[in-house]
């Protein structure tokens, strides 16, 4: 779902200002239940990166996006996951002013964070400070590559399937 989500975002809103958009992460940035938010990190053509709130309303059957705020990663100053050794979805960002900030879980909150890390490392190499988190899943060295734990366990399942087989196959002595 959130594939087609990004995919709409890009399409009718980012990619017509001549942006990529990185990464969004569902927000409660206001009371309203009728609109949703997103959290968006998109790059310009001009290499900026912008982070935005983005309000999510349905006209009918159609959807319509729209930028409520926008701020540039260069002018964040922290990001503060409230309490690294609690599982929650709270999170500080310190720009102009600070601002509270929800997510719709504390996976996407991790996400997020280690999106604009990365964007801010690759465009701006500016001295971003991250605090309550833990950094174990802040840093991606720390994170496991998966890609060779997943051929593993593929061939495993493979090996494991064809012993399964040729146990079941008659024997037939010539």
């Amino acid at each position: 779902m959130s594939s087609l989500i990004k995919e709409d975002l890009e399409k009718k809103l980012f990619r017509p200002d001549g942006q990529h958009l990185c990464e969004f992460i569902e927000t409660e940035y206001s009371e309203s239940s009728k609109e949703k938010h997103y959290l968006c990190a998109a790059v310009t053509k001009s290499r900026e990166v912008q982070i935005s709130v983005v309000k999510h309303s349905k006209l009918g059957l159609d959807d319509k996006y729209e930028k409520i705020k926008i701020w540039l990663l260069q002018d964040l100053k922290l990001i503060d996951g409230k309490d690294p050794d609690e599982d929650n979805a709270y999170f500080d960002m310190h720009l102009d002013k600070v601002y509270n900030l929800e997510a719709y879980s504390c996976a996407s909150k991790y996400t997020f964070t280690r999106c604009l890390l990365s964007l801010n490392d690759k465009y701006y190499k500016n001295d971003l400070k991250i605090v309550n988190f833990d950094s174990t899943y802040i840093d991606d060295s720390n994170l496991p590559s998966n890609k060779g734990d997943c051929m593993f366990l593929v061939k495993l399942c493979l090996y494991a399937f064809n012993l399964l087989c040729l146990s079941l196959c008659p024997v037939s002595l010539i």
